[in-house]
């Protein structure tokens, strides 16, 4: 079932109180109320919404191009094309193949993953801030991984489970912690709260970087977030896991509608609100489980692209969704582009470009005065 969430209107039938003002309209007449709501969108909104999605798949597939032919080394997309159609095992040849093609699906999967878990948890607290990496579920997953690595010299596939385990049990705690008190969980609790779970995992982190050379070696690139040496084994250990949680994530667009509308208004249309929870916090745990054990812990693109998006599509989940993740594989691939050729002779690692990116923007949002739950 489908919500479209401008159209919802409420009978309500209005008794008088001899305490409270008399209505304007004699007793037990039935008023029509609409929701507060966002209005229908507009002709040249439903226009624009296509032919963006069009044009931000061709902004990918160049991104993802330029992420082929740009490096330490530049090479022709003719010799690109070459290698994928006709190899013969040139240096140029074996670079594209081992190295950058990896590197760029790799970046294109996880950068939807984020983008859409970040809108997905934005749409579910109606906080802005909501993010994997500011609500210390990046970190949670990081820190699992880096206890497995250290306990148990888990490598490869052995690392997704402790990934998404420390998702999980990050995202509770710091649901926990912002809601402790007589405060309801605001975003700024939430923000707070995951900000200081992080800086707790991350000391924890750089606790057993620094006691142990076989974790450090292992994870120094991959601990702040980085597609350096990954190659199609690592994607399809992890690809499983990013399918389902992406097509979980779109298909709870329309159900992500109606719980815009609030939960008892959701709850008259139909909506399993419980079940739409429940598919949220599993959608958010395999993105961001599956995203953090294939690239490292990368923060902010899950707070950036569904502002960005929003200004696009509005409020309309069907439509945000999509565009969260296709300009979440944009901005990955072209900030892990950026990170190689920004310094020469040597590369910055894609976690620490969108950080660059990303803090201010963070900042922005919390000193705006217009900041309010979505």
């Amino acid at each position: 079932m489908t919500y479209d969430a401008s159209s919802v209107q409420v009978q309500v039938s209005l008794t008088h109180h001899p305490h409270h003002s008399p209505p304007s309209k004699t007793n037990g007449e039935a008023v029509l109320l609409r929701a507060p709501t966002p209005t229908r969108p507009t002709l040249t909104r439903r226009v624009i919404r296509p032919i963006g999605l069009v044009i931000a798949l061709g902004a990918l597939a160049v991104c993802a191009l330029l992420s082929v032919t740009v490096g330490a080394k530049p090479i022709p997309a003719a010799d690109v094309w070459a290698a994928l159609t006709d190899y013969n095992g040139s240096y140029d040849h074996d670079v594209i193949r081992s190295l950058r093609v990896p590197r760029t699906v790799i970046g294109v999967f996880v950068g939807a993953a984020l983008g859409l878990a970040g809108a997905l948890m934005q749409a579910l607290t109606r906080n802005p801030l909501a993010e994997p990496g500011i609500l210390g579920i990046n970190s949670g997953a990081a820190a699992a991984v880096v206890v497995a690595v250290f306990v148990l010299g888990a490598s490869g596939s052995a690392l997704v489970w402790p990934a998404f385990l420390g998702a999980a049990l990050a995202a509770v705690a710091v649901y926990a912690l912002g809601s402790r008190g007589r405060s309801s969980a605001t975003p700024v609790r939430l923000a707070l709260a995951g900000t200081a779970l992080a800086a707790v995992l991350q000391g924890l982190i750089y606790g057993v970087i620094v006691l142990n050379d076989f974790v450090f070696d292992r994870i120094r690139f991959w601990q702040v977030g980085s597609l350096t040496g990954r190659d199609l084994d690592i994607f399809l250990q992890v690809a499983p896991f990013l399918v389902v949680g992406i097509i979980v994530t779109l298909a709870l667009g329309p159900s992500l509608n109606a719980m815009a509308l609030g939960d008892d208004l959701a709850a008259t249309l139909g909506a399993r609100i419980p079940l739409i929870r429940a598919g949220t916090a599993v959608g958010v745990i395999l993105l961001c489980g599956a995203a953090t054990a294939a690239a490292g812990p990368i923060w902010f693109v899950g707070l950036i692209i569904p502002h960005a998006a929003r200004v696009i599509t509005g409020p309309d989940q069907r439509w945000l969704l999509p565009y969260a993740a296709v300009l979440g594989a944009v901005l990955l691939t072209a900030a892990d582009t950026v990170g190689r050729v920004i310094l020469p002779g040597s590369e910055l690692e894609v976690g620490i470009i969108t950080a660059l990116v990303g803090a201010p923007l963070f900042i922005a949002l919390v000193r705006s005065r217009k900041m309010a739950q979505l």
